[in-house]
């Protein structure tokens, strides 16, 4: 019992009684919301956006998978170019949805993309970035699957791949920069390393459309690629965008 509470008596009792009875409710509750890419880019996607439209401190983590694996590995929003899905069988001819800049465009979400082994640190701070923030917040994962067609076991190797050759940018987007007259927007994977190719080539999802549609491969895998620096290129002008002006 408190010591203020044990010392009290008549109406302050009563009172300190009352709020030591609610206590709880006097605490930050931290509130985080889990999803995979299906429901965040897809199916759910109404209900993800009216949640960030609200401005309600809540906190979503997305587990993305690029794929309807619940479903036995379906095309989505989530899925890049080139990427072989169900409905998808001759690799997916358009890109993936944006569901970062998206949420970005609200200009009061806190919004990052994450790879934990590529950088853990960076996973760290944004996930207490996320939490400190007073308002809504996303964060999206990289997810390797079992429909990636890789040896889940190295699954942590595979993230670090994605980031290295630019496949998965890293960022944080923190919109209590922009009142301090900062760029609300931080690049924080390097250069990418020139291996995008390879990477793509190391997973059966991609691979597997050399095989089965060799016409279309190498068309489609130039495009992800194109799209994928055209992506970074952007990311990095942003980062590098002087808001003292």
């Amino acid at each position: 019992m408190p010591a203020a509470l044990a010392k009290a008596d008549g109406d302050v009792k009563d009172r300190l009684d009352e709020i030591n009875e609610f206590a709880d409710y006097l605490e930050k509750k931290s509130i985080w919301v889990f999803g995979g890419d299906g429901w965040a880019y897809d199916i759910g996607f109404g209900g993800l956006d009216h949640v960030l439209a609200s401005g309600e401190d809540i906190n979503v983590l997305v587990f993305d998978t690029e794929v309807y694996s619940n479903t036995g590995g379906q095309s989505s929003k989530a899925t890049p170019t080139a990427a072989v899905a169900k409905f998808a069988a001759s690799g997916k001819k358009v890109r993936k949805k944006d569901l970062g800049m998206m949420a970005m465009s609200y200009g009061y979400v806190y919004v990052a993309t994450v790879g934990m082994s590529a950088n853990m640190n960076q996973l760290m701070k944004a996930l207490t970035e996320a939490e400190q923030y007073k308002g809504p917040s996303l964060i999206i994962a990289y997810s390797p699957c079992i429909n990636h067609g890789i040896n889940m076991t190295r699954s942590q190797d595979e993230i670090k791949r994605a980031v290295d050759c630019g496949y998965w940018p890293l960022y944080r987007y923190n919109p209590e920069l922009t009142a301090e007259g900062k760029n609300p927007f931080a690049l924080d994977s390097k250069q990418p390393n020139g291996k995008f190719r390879e990477f793509l080539l190391g997973q059966v999802r991609y691979s597997s459309l050399q095989r089965q549609f060799p016409e279309l491969a190498e068309e489609l895998y130039s495009q992800a690629e194109a799209e994928a620096m055209a992506r970074y290129a952007m990311y990095r002008r942003l980062a590098e965008m002087d808001m003292s002006k």
